[in-house]
């Protein structure tokens, strides 16, 4: 079984029309998954609403952040900055979002299953002080810190493959020395950060810029060659994705040339780690490619075959 966290509240944290962190790309993600042949593996999920989130994010989060963050939304909405729209329903939806990131930490370590959280609005480019890069709150950062305070372990890992750097993710681990973060970007890109020698507290950090308009054999190179000893060298007990899709080749906001079916062989290469796997939606925008590699990652999951 996979299981996928996902509400239809997350459709609630609304956009400007003609802006690219639509709710249609929830929507497509879930059409596609429902319409897949071994859609009676996929174990459906909503997220608890129930945590003490206002504790949670006070982990990375400032407090004159999250008061104004608030008082914007309940003014009727506005901007965290020129990209990051919110809607009055912004902050309990982001709040929403990130409860379920945090179920998916629950449910990969308890059940030894994979989990995909599929959430909106994203967080990797959210820092400790403002929103930015459509991204209200730091979902993967506070993840891998809840894996450690609340489930006790000891080493998380954090895999970005969005095609923007997590600026925001590396600003709220590189101090961690249980906190793994490696990030494969478009160089030269938004938001101009995640250079190579950017190396945390003590090389917990590998940023891997990669070349516009580079295709899925550049990635399984740098897969094989560093990421994974990196990872492997680190061992986590637990590899969060944040799972941007924007590194496709259709996708409208960058110029990398990946297809969908090379999500499922990254996912493979990824689990010969042999640690629970929680992927967690970032970026991604061309509908239809993003549906289609939602799937192929998913895919990439070992199903039993029926008799």
């Amino acid at each position: 079984m996979v299981a996928v966290i996902y509400s239809d509240a997350y459709l609630q944290h609304q956009v400007p029309y003609g802006h690219p962190e639509r709710p249609a790309r929830l929507t497509a993600i879930v059409n596609a998954l429902q319409a897949v042949p071994w859609r009676q593996h996929i174990r459906w999920l909503s997220p608890h609403a129930q945590r003490p989130v206002e504790e949670y994010l006070r982990w990375v989060h400032t407090e004159t952040y999250l008061e104004r963050l608030g008082e914007i939304c309940a003014q009727g909405g506005g901007h965290l900055d020129g990209d990051t729209p919110v809607s009055p329903e912004s902050d309990r939806i982001a709040r929403l979002a990130l409860c379920g990131w945090m179920d998916g930490v629950d449910w990969v370590l308890a059940q030894g299953e994979t989990g995909f959280v599929c959430a909106r609005p994203p967080g990797h480019h959210a820092l400790p002080d403002n929103g930015m890069g459509f991204c209200i709150f730091g979902n993967a950062a506070i993840s891998a810190l809840y894996a450690l305070k609340v489930h006790n372990l000891q080493r998380v890992a954090i895999l970005d493959w969005d095609v923007h750097h997590g600026n925001g993710t590396q600003a709220m681990v590189e101090t961690n020395p249980h906190i793994a973060f490696c990030s494969l970007h478009q160089e030269h890109f938004y938001p101009g950060t995640g250079r190579p020698e950017e190396r945390g507290c003590c090389n917990n950090i590998l940023n891997l810029p990669v070349p516009a308009h580079r295709e899925y054999s550049f990635y399984e190179q740098l897969l094989q060659t560093q990421v994974l000893p990196f990872l492997r060298t680190f061992a986590p007990q637990l590899l969060i994705i944040s799972a941007g899709y924007d590194a496709l080749a259709s996708d409208p906001l960058a110029q990398m040339n990946l297809q969908p079916a090379d999500y499922a062989q990254m996912t493979r290469m990824l689990q010969t780690l042999n640690c629970p796997l929680l992927l967690g939606l970032e970026g991604g925008y061309h509908l239809d490619s993003l549906a289609q590699a939602v799937v192929a990652t998913l895919s990439a999951c070992e199903f039993p075959v029926p008799n």
